[in-house]
């Protein structure tokens, strides 16, 4: 998706330098090609193995409806993980089991409009059944279990299973939170994991789902249920770092279903219909952030000076994630250390450290953060007056701006003057 040209950058057929001259810095950038291509290729590659496979995107990586509605418009279903991201499903004209509603420690509230929504609702834990029950009897529940072990390839705090995570079922009460939904009068069931963030091992999906079939068929077996779907959740991973090796697709989605079919044939249980919910697969590198470099500081260190904000891209500074970084037209440029930072009163604004960048990065540039396509806007906050960006998606030779850049006006939008404040406006 990004190309080199006698250094100078590109994304599809458009130039950096030319994007950013028309629609300013800093400013995400996604390809529509690439997202639509992600997401085919999954899909091909799974049901090549197991036909009755679905694909639900996890809005929640990148919530603009322009780019979900790329992959609804292929098939994709949505995972929401709050009822806003319902309401987006629903803005893309999907209902009922096109939207899997997974959110955690809901709401009275979520849940009433959870059951309302008719989306397949996804407990996180037995407590919430109870209360979910107030508002009325689902036709199909999911419980989300947490095998008790997970792994992440972007940092400790982004490891969504094992005995550290917040999310899902112990599995010493995964028998009670189907009996009681049983008991309450649910007919119909589908089972859900975290298996962990950005894998690239094969090994590790067979590891995590063999140890889910563990606890759940001795469980539906004993229950006498039958169940509908299995959703092994996302985790897909994409090569932030340039040693990083792909994820082999094909290799996964195979003995993923080998070994589904292999476990259900071995204990008598139907084939269930097989899920997965990526984000960051359909979009992570299908997006890049582009800035200007407002100065180069050499003081204890060499710093990059730039328009992108720790508010504008969260994830370096939340948990040290990795992005590569290029300077548009410098490619084959000498090499020194730098850090990168950018214009907010906080020391986690340093968000890059010691990379070797073109020593002759002047005032001006524009600089390319990559794989910025998945929590890289759906993070980014308003902090110190410094604004959200603009997003463009471009296709072949198109492109669209599908967010305006924010402006002062929106820092003011909900805020309720006082008379007083109002007077001096006047």
């Amino acid at each position: 998706m990004i190309t080199v040209k006698n250094d100078k950058i590109f994304i599809e057929n458009f130039g950096v330098s030319e994007l950013s001259k028309e629609f300013g810095t800093p400013l995400y950038v996604y390809s529509s090609e690439k997202i639509r291509n992600n997401f085919i290729r999954t899909l091909e590659t799974a049901r090549k193995y197991y036909p009755n496979f679905d694909l639900f995107y996890a809005i929640k990586a990148c919530n603009n409806p322009n780019i979900a509605n790329i992959l609804v418009k292929e098939g994709a279903g949505i995972d929401a993980a709050s009822i806003n991201e319902i309401k987006l499903a629903k803005l893309l004209g999907l209902t009922g089991n096109k939207i899997m509603f997974s959110g955690n420690f809901l709401s009275d509230e979520d849940l009433r409009e959870g059951i309302e929504s008719g989306a397949i609702i996804n407990l996180d834990d037995k407590s919430l059944l109870p209360r979910l029950l107030k508002f009325g009897i689902p036709s199909i529940i999911s419980f989300r279990v947490n095998p008790g072990y997970g792994e992440s390839n972007v940092g400790e705090w982004v490891t969504n299973a094992g005995p550290k995570a917040k999310f899902g079922l112990h599995p010493n009460h995964v028998y009670d939170a189907y009996q009681e939904a049983q008991k309450a009068g649910i007919k119909r069931f589908g089972v859900h994991m975290m298996p962990g963030s950005c894998l690239l091992d094969p090994d590790y999906f067979f590891k995590i789902t063999k140890m889910l079939l563990k606890i759940i068929i001795p469980i539906f077996k004993d229950l006498n249920i039958e169940v509908e779907f299995i959703n092994l959740g996302g985790g897909l991973g994409i090569p932030y770092k340039k040693n990083d090796s792909c994820l082999d697709l094909d290799k996964t989605m195979k003995g993923i279903s080998d070994i589904i079919i292999k476990e259900c044939n071995k204990n008598n249980m139907k084939l269930p219909t097989l899920y997965m919910e990526p984000g960051r697969y359909f979009v992570g590198d299908a997006g890049i952030l582009l800035g200007k470099v407002h100065t180069i500081k050499r003081s204890y260190t060499n710093i990059i000076g730039t328009d992108i904000s720790m508010n504008t891209l969260a994830r370096p500074a939340m948990y040290d994630a990795y992005h590569h970084i290029y300077i548009d037209g410098k490619e084959s440029d000498p090499r020194e250390e730098f850090g990168v930072c950018g214009q907010i009163c906080e020391n986690t604004d340093y968000w890059c450290r010691e990379r070797e960048l073109p020593k002759t990065v002047e005032e001006g540039d524009i600089i390319v953060v990559a794989d910025t396509g998945a929590y890289g806007f759906g993070m980014s906050y308003q902090y110190n007056g410094r604004l959200k960006a603009a997003e463009v998606l471009v296709s072949k030779n198109e492109v669209k701006l599908i967010r305006n850049r924010e402006t002062f006006s929106d820092m003011l939008i909900n805020v309720v003057l006082s008379e007083e404040i109002k007077k001096t406006t006047k």
